[in-house]
């Protein structure tokens, strides 16, 4: 996928924009909050939202003036929303889009009702994720946010994200608040995103916009989906606008995060998000499978080292690692990566994972090293080239546990390969750590 960061002419301002992947249609994410373009795909949430997103259109996001790598602007003149509408037209522009779907959530929301509601020639349909009309309420308008309430979200963005304020933090995304990855990556998307002052500038104007009025001019097609207990956006306020947009679609989901695609229901909204552009529910890319993990580790590498020297240590990893590869490619495992004196890779069938842990070990005694091992069958998560999960963990353990030049595995793997061939020896019971409950291992009986 392209994530090359380019940059559209807005009558005068530079906007930076990415145009991801090969879609039959197009699709604009209007991005809520102040997170940069380069910092989207940091987050795994947001970035399996993107993901699924780009699986169904051509991926369009890009940074409004004065967030992220677009130009940046005067605190005491910052842009109108006029002028966010007219930067998401010229990269438009930039990526020869004729019509695109256009996605805004949260305070985004207004730019893509202005948008569909004054450039129908280029926009083919608005979704709007906890949107609002107006954020503030009156006599008139009481389905908008208590006066005080804002002003006290205003005070909370000096600090937020760029100073890490936690609060501000629970009541946008309560779901994943207290994860210390993703505070520290909301906090670094902060600082990257706006200065603290602009910040506050900025939300200013969307909180401040009123576009009530252009609802009824929304000729086309409109999907408005609210999380039913965002604590931020009430649900009355999408309802409304899903109430004034001639002939739009309401959806209500499970959930309290005003960033819909950090909580739990983000692949529920995402299904509702697919289905409204395409017409069709898509099977989503799978994030889990199940596979086996094979851990390898040199013994007493650090020792090894300093008897061997620098310069023969480094060739004997050399030859170690030609080795290794070998034979995951005779077994055909996927190496993940390395770790300095060992592999992490997986395989589709647990007997290769065993056989191709048996045939390292046997390479490396003739390098003159000891290899243990660690083999484990279970679900894990894909992140990119990367993996992750529980099972993953365990397959560590189960390797660090292990004697030198022994492959111990776990009870699951002997149970799926029984009528392999291959013979196990009871090594015991054994607690592993950050794992629950006592665990069965088992060593490879030698031929």
């Amino acid at each position: 996928m392209d994530n090359v960061v380019r940059y559209a002419n807005s009558s005068g301002a530079f906007v930076a924009y990415q145009a991801i992947g090969e879609g039959s249609r197009d699709l604009l994410v209007v991005m809520d909050g102040f997170i940069s373009v380069d910092m989207m795909d940091d987050e795994p949430r947001l970035a399996r939202c993107m993901a699924r997103l780009g699986s169904f259109a051509r991926l369009i996001r890009f940074d409004r003036r004065g967030i992220g790598l677009s130009d940046p602007v005067s605190i005491s003149l910052p842009p109108t929303l006029e002028q966010w509408v007219e930067d998401a037209i010229a990269v438009l522009d930039a990526v020869e889009s004729d019509r695109a779907v256009v996605l805004a959530s949260a305070e985004a929301s207004s730019v893509a009702l202005l948008l569909g509601a004054t450039h129908p020639d280029r926009v083919e349909s608005v979704v709007v994720v906890n949107g609002f009309a107006r954020a503030s309420a009156d006599v008139d308008y009481p389905e908008g946010v208590p006066a005080e309430k804002l002003a006290e979200l205003l005070d909370r963005t000096v600090a937020s994200p760029a100073d890490g304020n936690d609060d501000f933090l629970m009541e946008v995304a309560p779901s994943v608040a207290n994860d210390a990855g993703f505070r520290q990556w909301w906090e670094l998307a902060g600082r990257r995103g706006a200065s603290p002052g602009t910040a506050r500038a900025l939300l200013r104007v969307a909180l401040e916009s009123d576009v009530r009025a252009v609802l009824p001019a929304i000729r086309i097609p409109t999907l408005v989906v609210h999380l039913r207990d965002d604590p931020i956006t009430p649900t009355r306020a999408g309802r409304y606008i899903a109430d004034h947009v001639p002939g739009a679609r309401w959806a209500e989901v499970a959930g309290a995060d005003d960033y819909w695609w950090a909580s739990q229901s983000a692949d529920i909204v995402l299904d509702e998000i697919e289905e409204f552009v395409t017409g069709v529910l898509g099977t989503p890319p799978q994030s889990r499978v199940l596979a086996t993990i094979l851990f390898t580790d040199i013994v007493s590498s650090t020792t090894s080292a300093i008897e061997a020297g620098d310069h023969r240590w480094r060739d004997m990893l050399d030859s170690h690692d030609r080795a290794v590869r070998r034979q995951l490619a005779r077994f055909r495992g996927r190496e993940i990566n390395t770790t300095g004196d060992g592999f992490l890779a997986t395989f589709d069938g647990p007997a290769r994972a065993v056989e191709c842990a048996c045939a390292i070990r046997d390479v490396a005694r003739q390098l003159g090293v000891e290899v243990r091992s660690g083999v484990h069958t279970g679900e894990i998560e894909l992140r990119g080239d990367d993996i992750a999960g529980v099972a993953v963990h365990i397959a560590a353990r189960v390797a660090a546990l292990a004697e030198p030049s022994t492959v111990w595995v776990s009870r699951t793997v002997t149970d799926l390969v029984t009528g392999s061939g291959l013979r196990f020896e009871d090594r015991g019971s054994h607690d592993l750590k950050g794992v629950p409950g006592a665990w069965a291992l088992f060593a490879v009986a030698e031929h």
